[in-house]
Formats: structure tokens, C-alpha cells, sequence
């Protein structure tokens, strides 16, 4: 870069900032601009193999889960995921670590210099490169300088036009597939699975999840026959003992176990298999907090995910007293989410997240009280719901925050750090 770039230099707030106010440009489907940012940067194709994972949810965990099974194996792995909870950063991870400040800030603003070029031959006028886009890229010319043998890309929605579909992928697994984003993917399950699968390459092979719906499973099958792919069904695994709470995780697992086995091409070795499940922490994920009363951060952030984070409550709480903080965004099934929740909980703590997309604190009351159930009361402010359910459920209690993965980044904030992302 020349002494006069605006980008020479970027440090990783620099890069941050830019990342934010990118995020005007919201969301666009097409691969069109990843193939001209990609060619700008003199990467049209990444020299190591991938792995990708679609789903409705546990993409993110999956994603980590095969990541860290691989490198436990001696590779050098690359991991991107979405969204983040704290710093862009954690969304480029290199061998179980997150990119490094200098080295994120140089990669963002290289690729910055590479979307200024691509948007100003943009057609039709301000079709421009996405924030995702951005990150995409600059996660895939990383992962290339860095020399991985794999790297594992978790999509962000969809599957067909999303940008990580700029790749092709020798495994892609599927995690699980339920009603959401119909307004992007299609109105049934179905319809969203086929969007989800169009990242299977002809002779990869297909993971699909453990319990599968059967329309989506039946799908997969098709897809991989017509497409000449080997298609593996995970299996629970049953015989690790697990860090992470929650079953779904254990689900999550499978899939990856099973993911990086087709990789490699033979068993994963026993010891690190339960090393990883035995140590591996995805936050945000049936995350468990120090101190009293307990307290649960989980970002299930549709009726999917709260179902099975309801599975798990149960066990997990032992006859104590629940309280939760619901932050919902505007478009999900809010009243089914409630609805499941406050079959296990006590009371409730209304509030809304700094996403713009949050519903009002008094809209989840109200809908909470049609539904009937437990007590729900309003309280402005993530840190002061949170300070209120803990207050609720006592020292013996338990509180649970959960509704958006953006209500848990704001937990883990300071209170008036402002909020991240909100894409």
C-alpha cells in the first residue's frame, strides 16, 4: 500500500469500525461480487481443502467441534464462523485461536482496498460488496497465507448464494433444517433444505445430523445420489463425557465426529476425541457462569433452538427455581418460543437487546401473558434484567438468558460498552 492508502496501517479497531459501518449495506444473495473481490485479491480459487456446514442451528458449534477435532489430529486449521460475540476477530479463527490483532487489521484493510475496486465497477450502481462478503474473503486469503491444511466455513444463511458457497468443499455437513428465514429460503423445510444442500459438490461426501427432519433427510438423500456423493448419517455419541451442557451439543458433536472422519478418510484416535469433548467451550452455548445464583447464557434464537435447549433444562436446573431474561428479534415466532420457556420457568424478565431488531420488552410481557404461564416482568437494559432475575431466582436459583446470541453479547459486554454486530 502506498504512504497515502487510508487503509495502510489498520489495527484491529480500525478494522472493527469499518466492519460496523459496513453493515449499512445489510444482506444480499449472489456470488457474483465474491468472485470479482476474490479475483481483485488474486485468489479465484484457495489451494486447501474445506469443509462447509449449513443448518437452521448449531452451525456455529459444529463448526468449532470439527475444527478442533482436526487440529487435535496435527493439522493446521482454519475456522470461520457467524456472528460473533465480542470482536470480528473471533469469527477467523487459526488453530483454535482467533486472529491475531495486526494480522486482522492488515487483512480487513486489504480487502477493503480489494471492495473499493469491486464497488466502484459495481452493476447495477451500489452493488456493493456486503460486510459479509468482506469478512469472507478476507477469512479464505488468511487461511491461505497462513498455509492451512483445512479449513472449516460455516455459511451464514442459506447455503446456495451465501459467500461461502465461493468454495468447493470435499465434506459439507448438514446440521439440522427448520422453519426460518422462509422469506430468503422458501416457506417449508424442504424448500430451505434444498437452498442449504446446493453446497454439496459432486463426489463430496454429505454429513447430515442426528435426527434429521424426515422431509429434509429424505432430500439429502436424493441430492447426494443425483450428485454422486457419499452420504453419512451421524450417530449420538454416547461414550465421552462432555464439558458443554445441554444435549443438542452432544447432537452438534456427532455431526462433527463424523464430518471429520470422512475428511481424514479413517477413525478419529479415541484419547482425542474425548479430549476435545472433555475441554471445548463454545460460548454462548449452554455456557455456565461463576457464582450465584447459577447462571445459563444460551443463544437459542428460534423455536428450534429453544426447544432443544428445553430438553436439557430439566436436568440442569434439579427442581430449582427458574428465572429467565428473553430478548426475542422481531422476526421470529416470539409467541412459540415463549411458549416453550415458560413450561420451565418460574418467572420471567422481559427486556430487548441493542439490536435494532429487538421486539419491545413490552410486546414479549404482553405475548408472555396471553400464553399464561410464569410471571413476566419488564426491565430496561440487558444488565439490569439480568440483575433482576438474579434477584428473582435467589442464591440457589438459576437464571437463564437466552432469546438472541445478541442479548448474550451484550451480557458479556461491560454495561454501556455498546453493542457489536447486529447482521
Amino acid at each position: 500500500m502506498s504512504s497515502a492508502d487510508p487503509c495502510e496501517n489498520w489495527s484491529a479497531q480500525d478494522a472493527e469500525r469499518h466492519l460496523l459501518a459496513r453493515e449499512r449495506f445489510g444482506m444480499r444473495f449472489g456470488l457474483d461480487r465474491m468472485h470479482r473481490l476474490l479475483n481483485v485479491l488474486e485468489l479465484p480459487s484457495v489451494s486447501y481443502p474445506t469443509i462447509h456446514v449449513v443448518g437452521t442451528n448449531g452451525k456455529s458449534s459444529t463448526t468449532r467441534m470439527i475444527a478442533a477435532l482436526l487440529a487435535r489430529e496435527g493439522l493446521r486449521v482454519g475456522c470461520f464462523t457467524s456472528p460473533h460475540l465480542l470482536s470480528y476477530r473471533e469469527r477467523i479463527q487459526l488453530d483454535e485461536h482467533d486472529i491475531e490483532p495486526a494480522r486482522f487489521g492488515a487483512a480487513v484493510a486489504r480487502t477493503v482496498r480489494a471492495a473499493e475496486l469491486v464497488d466502484r465497477t459495481a452493476s447495477p450502481a451500489g452493488d456493493v460488496v456486503t460486510q459479509f462478503e468482506l469478512l469472507t474473503a478476507a477469512a479464505l486469503c488468511e487461511f491461505e497465507a497462513a498455509g492451512v491444511d483445512v479449513a472449516v466455513l460455516e455459511a451464514g444463511l442459506g447455503g446456495r448464494y451465501d459467500a461461502t458457497n465461493i468454495v468447493d468443499s470435499r465434506v459439507a455437513v448438514l446440521t439440522n433444517v427448520g422453519l426460518e428465514h422462509t422469506r430468503y429460503l422458501g416457506p417449508t423445510v424442504v424448500d430451505i433444505a434444498r437452498e442449504k444442500l446446493d453446497v454439496v459438490r459432486a463426489g463430496a461426501t454429505l454429513v447430515v445430523g442426528v435426527d434429521l427432519d424426515p422431509d429434509a433427510l429424505a432430500l439429502a438423500r436424493s441430492t447426494a445420489a443425483e450428485r454422486g456423493a457419499t452420504l453419512q448419517e451421524a450417530k449420538a455419541q454416547v461414550d465421552v463425557e462432555f464439558r458443554s451442557g445441554g444435549g443438542y451439543q452432544r447432537r452438534n458433536f456427532a455431526a462433527a465426529a463424523s464430518a471429520a472422519r470422512a475428511f481424514l478418510g479413517r477413525a478419529l484416535d479415541p484419547a482425542q476425541i474425548a479430549e476435545v469433548a472433555g475441554s471445548l467451550v463454545v460460548r454462548g452455548r449452554f455456557e455456565v457462569l461463576d457464582g450465584r445464583p447459577v447462571t445459563l447464557l444460551d443463544g437459542a434464537h428460534n423455536d428450534g433452538g429453544i426447544e432443544a435447549l428445553a430438553e436439557s433444562l430439566p436436568a440442569f436446573t434439579a427442581g430449582r427455581r427458574l428465572v429467565g431474561v428473553v430478548s426475542i428479534l422481531d422476526d421470529k415466532d416470539a409467541g412459540g418460543m415463549l411458549a416453550r420457556l415458560l413450561l420451565h420457568c418460574d418467572a420471567l424478565v422481559c427486556t430487548a437487546c441493542t439490536s435494532p431488531r429487538a421486539l419491545p420488552a413490552a410486546t414479549l410481557a404482553s405475548l408472555a401473558g396471553q400464553i399464561g404461564g410464569a410471571a413476566a416482568t419488564v426491565v430496561m437494559g440487558p444488565h439490569r434484567a439480568l440483575a433482576r432475575a438474579r434477584a428473582l431466582a435467589g442464591d440457589d436459583g438459576v437464571v437463564l438468558a437466552t432469546g438472541s446470541i445478541y442479548l448474550i453479547s451484550d451480557l458479556l459486554r461491560p454495561e454501556g460498552a455498546g453493542g457489536g454486530s447486529r447482521l
